[in-house]
């Protein structure tokens, strides 16, 4: 009996580029200024982090093909919300987080954050994955290497971003590559890793690829398929979206 030939490497690409096209249903679900009053810890959520100067934006906006879904801010302390977005319904859910890193931000507001982001990384149990981005010209900063450490206790799995590879030579980026996976070696940190460019949409269906088997997508003749999550996780999400309405205005002009 003859196996039907499958051609890996192709249904691999497919995979990623309609993982892609399903992430472009993202929309603004709600923010919160803090941990606790965040959405209800259910369905998946995939949390975007990153230095103030890192791209992050511009990641998510590539990504979804939507060019002011995630804001920034030039005025440090302005975009400190966790904003929470839908994929197609609330049980999937991509966060952002508050950028860290701004030099000018008060002490005891850094102090703050932090507490924050690392018990959002450690306790959140609907969190299934995190997407650190770091700019290709100096990776890694202390911060960076401080998030992954919180992401390992809390055994979350991480993919990392190279960004801003525009911004070196071929040649130069693919070193960039390599020293980055051996310092991640040396901390003992078993993260995945890729280049990426916002401004020549370099990378976005290898991240989206990342993402899907986090969102737990199921390639099926040629179609995404979502595995189902539980009804009550799912009514309960809707009542909290019903509930918050006020609340994603609220944050929707925190952003501007």
């Amino acid at each position: 009996m003859s196996t039907p030939f499958t051609d890996v490497a192709s249904e691999h690409a497919l995979y990623n580029t309609k993982s892609r096209q399903k992430i472009q249903q993202t929309e603004f679900m709600t923010s919160a200024p803090t941990f606790r009053l965040c959405p209800a810890d259910m369905g998946l959520e995939v949390a975007f982090a990153g230095r103030s100067n890192a791209g992050k934006s511009s990641a998510i906006n590539a990504l979804t093909n939507q060019r002011q879904l995630a804001r920034s801010s030039k005025t440090p302390g302005r975009t400190q919300m966790i904003n929470f977005f839908s994929i197609g319904d609330t049980n999937r859910r991509l966060v952002d987080l508050p950028g860290y890193g701004y030099a000018s931000v008060p002490l005891e507001m850094k102090k703050e954050w932090q507490v924050e982001l690392e018990e959002y990384l450690v306790s959140r149990s609907s969190l299934v994955g995190l997407v650190l981005m770091t700019d290709i010209r100096h990776p890694l900063k202390f911060f960076d290497e401080q998030m992954l450490h919180w992401a390992k206790d809390g055994e979350l799995p991480v993919h990392i971003l190279l960004t801003k590879a525009d911004k070196l030579k071929y040649g130069a980026s693919k070193n960039a590559l390599l020293n980055t996976r051996k310092r991640l070696k040396q901390l003992g940190l078993n993260c995945t890793i890729q280049l990426f460019s916002a401004l020549r949409k370099e990378g976005l269906d290898e991240l989206a690829g990342v993402m899907g088997r986090w969102y737990d997508y199921q390639l099926d003749d040629g179609n995404i398929v979502e595995t189902v999550i539980e009804e009550n996780d799912s009514a309960q999400l809707d009542d909290f979206q019903d509930d918050n309405d006020h609340q994603a205005d609220v944050g929707q002009a925190a952003n501007k």
